[in-house]
């Protein structure tokens, strides 16, 4: 599980942290597909 979501996470342009580091508006358009937007504009992931 964990690897899924380092993988998850890279191509989402987000850091360890969970916070947006990324170029492309693509990357934050399908973000809550994975990940919730919490405090901070960092981002968990979901449930899943």
């Amino acid at each position: 599980g964990a690897a899924f979501w380092q993988t998850i996470s890279g191509e989402h342009g987000l850091d360890s942290n969970g916070v947006y580091n990324g170029t492309s508006e693509l990357q934050l358009e399908r973000m809550s597909v994975y990940f919730n937007e919490a405090s901070g504009n960092k981002y968990v992931p979901r449930a899943v």
